[in-house]
């Protein structure tokens, strides 16, 4: 992989300056660091999100404890953090959470790092200032504020009912901190997504996952243990178009591909119960159990319904194992 630092620098009259925060911005800044891991070829998810990730972790504990986004670190074999100073060492996967998105590795070595705090969300709202901190200190930090806040469902079966929206976008947002302004961490980065600016064009911003949802699963990722019973997966990707949910995509191997449902399948409900958008989806179907329950769909394709019902699993199953060093 190239530099993790290279390429990712934030423009110079964006960036924070430390007379702004009533905390040491440089020490906060330390905490984050650039994250490199690397799958197996074989691995599950290795075709849809890549052998070698990129992203950003955050030091938690004076321990190693290390924060991130699950998707860099799913099915991993090696994790290599680089520190601002340069220095590289190895880490290793504990667990992630797939309702949250979050995810933790251990560092192997003592990384003599600040810890950022977990803070609060809860006093964030439109026009909050923040700083977004991908690794690589100052240079490589947004002066940002919140956009709004709102639920966000994903096409891959993922429901944040109350997702952080930051502008501007920051150029390496996964994994990236969402430091307040007592200095503490409360959010880690997700995604970019496109809203409309006042000009009418597209204009980026960033989601970022509330830092509140980590401190009930802390103690079970930290011991590399599930943090919640596996919710029943179907392996479907949808989106809204036209208040319908739509099937743009089906996971390999997954259960609505061993039933046959296809792209462009409209799915109407889940059942019994109407669905319009991706939240009634996912909130209807997690509603009827845990992972191996059976979901009655009903199905709208080239102008025929039909109901089909699918025996759902743990995603987990399908996934390799973290391994422990």
């Amino acid at each position: 992989m190239p530099s993790p630092f290279r390429g990712y620098e934030v423009e110079a009259r964006l960036r924070p300056a430390s007379g702004a925060y009533a905390f040491d911005l440089d020490t906060a800044l330390d905490s984050v660091v650039a994250l490199e891991a690397r799958v197996p070829a074989d691995a599950y998810t290795a075709g849809i999100l890549g052998t070698e990730r990129l992203g950003n972790g955050v030091v938690i504990s004076p321990s190693g404890l290390v924060l991130t986004m699950a998707y860099l670190i799913t099915e991993a074999r090696e994790v290599i953090l680089t520190l601002n100073d340069g220095r590289r060492i190895s880490a290793h996967v504990l667990g992630f959470d797939a309702r949250s998105g979050l995810g933790l590795v251990q560092a192997l070595q003592p990384l003599d790092l600040p810890a950022l705090r977990i803070g609060s969300s809860k006093d964030l709202g439109p026009g909050s200032a923040v700083i977004t901190a991908g690794a690589g200190g100052r240079a490589h930090a947004t002066a940002a504020q919140v956009l709004t806040r709102m639920p966000f469902a994903g096409y891959w079966e993922y429901l944040l009912d109350d997702a952080i929206m930051a502008e501007p976008a920051h150029p390496h947002w996964s994994g990236a901190a969402l430091i307040g302004p007592r200095g503490d961490l409360v959010g880690l980065g997700s995604l970019t997504l496109e809203t409309q600016g006042r000009d009418g064009a597209a204009k980026p911003i960033n989601m970022f996952v509330p830092a509140d949802l980590l401190p009930p699963i802390l103690d079970d990722l930290a011991r590399g243990q599930p943090p919640h019973p596996p919710r029943p997966w179907l392996g479907v990707f949808a989106q809204e178009i036209e208040d319908h949910v739509v099937v743009v995509g089906l996971s390999p191997k997954g259960p609505a591909a061993r039933a046959e449902l296809k792209p462009g399948d409209i799915l109407l409900a889940v059942d019994g119960r109407g669905i319009s958008d991706l939240t009634e989806f996912y909130t209807a179907l997690w509603r009827l159990g845990p992972a191996g329950v059976t979901i009655p769909l009903r199905v709208l394709r080239e102008g025929d319904t039909f109901v089909v019902e699918i025996r759902s699993m743990d995603r987990a199953t399908l996934l390799k194992k973290p391994r422990y060093n």
